[in-house]
């Protein structure tokens, strides 16, 4: 019997863009490369890790507000856990998976530890403003009570707001935003084509210590 040959095609391979070719001394300039500008409306989801009264891990998932060279910008309600977590041991982590975003064949990740206080007032009041109107009431509506409300009247009392106020409304007492000033900022980066690393930058003093690691 003869021996049979198979042809094996081989598949060519992409090798995606380095983006380690220019690796920036200041964290600040790949900031701008990852995240969204802080009028698009479409905000990043994160994580937002603190700790609790017995010192416990906790984390839920919030949207980052917006960003600028002092840190990272969220907001939520004065009465709820997290803020009296941050108040009572301000140390937290943020982090943010940036999967496709700004474009579909991104892989990233970015993880922020450091300090979280009040935001200003001016920059609670523009963070609300910005948000869109579901999110606005949301900040109105968003209270235990509601929420033990059963499911027909939590619908109605949703419409009833939101009729008598056809307006653009104002932020609620309750609303508060807190900046987180980074210590540590971690970038990940994934690839389809080799192993990921990471680039961590750790603040000393009034500059940044950068090194490589593994991803």
């Amino acid at each position: 019997m003869a021996a049979r040959c198979e042809a094996r095609v081989s598949t060519p391979v992409t090798i995606e863009p380095d983006e380690w070719a220019e690796i920036p001394d200041d964290p600040t300039a790949l900031l701008e490369r990852w995240l969204p500008g802080n009028d698009d409306p479409q905000r990043p989801l994160m994580t937002l890790a603190t700790l609790d009264e017995d010192g416990a891990p906790d984390a839920r998932s919030l949207l980052l507000s917006e960003w600028d060279a002092d840190g990272f910008y969220w907001h939520t309600d004065s009465r709820s856990r997290k803020i009296a977590q941050v108040t009572r041991r301000p140390a937290v982590a943020l982090c943010v998976p940036l999967l496709g975003i700004p474009s579909p064949d991104v892989r990233h990740q970015l993880v922020v530890q450091g300090r979280a206080e009040p935001a200003s007032d001016l920059e609670q009041r523009r963070a609300y403003a910005a948000r869109p109107p579901y999110l606005q009431q949301l900040a109105w509506q968003n209270t235990p009570g509601f929420a033990a409300l059963p499911q027909h009247e939590r619908v109605s009392a949703w419409r009833k707001f939101a009729d008598a106020r056809p307006d653009a409304l104002t932020p609620p007492a309750t609303w508060v935003g807190y900046l987180v000033r980074p210590d540590r900022l971690t970038f990940w980066f994934g690839s389809a084509d080799t192993a990921s690393r990471r680039l961590e930058y750790t603040r000393r003093g009034e500059g940044w210590e950068r090194r490589i690691l593994a991803g």
